[in-house]
């Protein structure tokens, strides 16, 4: 327990020096406003954005790292997702997935109102609900916004995803890669992990001449 507890610690620390977007992820078509949901900063202690199943006060989705796109208009926003899972062990990969598999009901993103109200960062005072654009005032309660898009970047330990590179088929959402690249300091500089994330991009499904 105490290795798993480190390996978080790690993770969430190195997805910290992401920012706010997501390092190497091509724009969409349209307007977009990226914020990081999770992991928070250190020194607000306020809670995260998490993901549901709408109506459900159980059994919440927290991925190691949560970048929020936000979309839409004031009547019909909605919010593309990239998340990062960092799993130890084969069985923690196996639960992570089944939490973003296809489904036939809706994936909900709850944004805690003391978080919308908290700055971006220290260094930005802007509030985070005015960046979003689909907030039309300063929220009273938590805003729960459907979920359009997602995507899932899943870090495995070596042996585990050489293992799963040679025998296993990633669904379309998902993507991997090697525990050591996401932990190793300044990852978000890698350019081969900044290649993988820039196709997680819906752009990228597009030609571009």
């Amino acid at each position: 327990m105490r290795v798993k507890v480190s390996l978080d610690l790690l993770v969430k620390s190195r997805l910290k020096g992401w920012g706010q977007r997501p390092p190497g992820v091509k724009p969409r078509r349209g307007r977009e406003s990226w914020l990081r949901g999770r992991p928070s900063e250190d020194e607000t202690r306020i809670s995260s954005p998490f993901l549901k199943i709408p109506g459900s006060t159980r059994l919440r989705t927290l991925p190691d790292g949560l970048w929020l796109n936000f979309g839409g208009t004031f009547a019909e926003p909605f919010v593309d997702i990239l998340a990062i899972e960092a799993c130890s062990t084969i069985q923690n990969l196996l639960d992570k997935r089944s939490r973003f598999a296809p489904s036939t009901h809706s994936m909900m993103c709850l944004c805690p109102t003391e978080w919308l109200l908290a700055p971006i960062t220290s260094t930005d005072p802007t509030p985070r609900w005015r960046t979003t654009g689909v907030i039309p005032h300063e929220p009273f309660n938590d805003v729960v916004i459907p979920v359009r898009e997602m995507r899932v970047l899943y870090g495995l330990k070596s042996d585990h995803y050489k293992g799963f590179a040679r025998h296993q088929l990633p669904h379309a959402h998902e993507f991997f890669v090697p525990m050591e690249t996401l932990t190793e300091e300044n990852s978000e500089d890698n350019p081969a992990l900044r290649e993988l994330i820039a196709r997680t991009s819906m752009s990228a499904n597009f030609f571009s001449p």
